[in-house]
């Protein structure tokens, strides 16, 4: 069982690491849900890449109005 350091650091057991393919120096993200559970992601460069390409945008408002719409929410 792992233990939190003084620090709040925690040592990854080997086993998950090497399931969720994290090497050392990789870059997480971790993540608590509403019932108090951390969840660990490890990071991937390029993950979201292309993820908006095909959004399609109105450029017939002016980046005053698009700021301005938004505040008005």
């Amino acid at each position: 069982m792992a233990k939190v350091s003084t620090k709040r650091q925690i040592t990854l057991p080997v086993e998950q690491c090497l399931l969720a393919q994290i090497q050392p120096g990789d870059s997480v993200e971790s993540y608590v849900d509403r019932h108090g559970v951390i969840s660990i992601v490890k990071k991937q460069s390029g993950a979201a890449k292309g993820l908006l390409s095909n959004l399609r945008t109105e450029t017939q408002f002016s980046e005053q109005e698009s700021l301005e719409s938004a505040l008005d929410r």
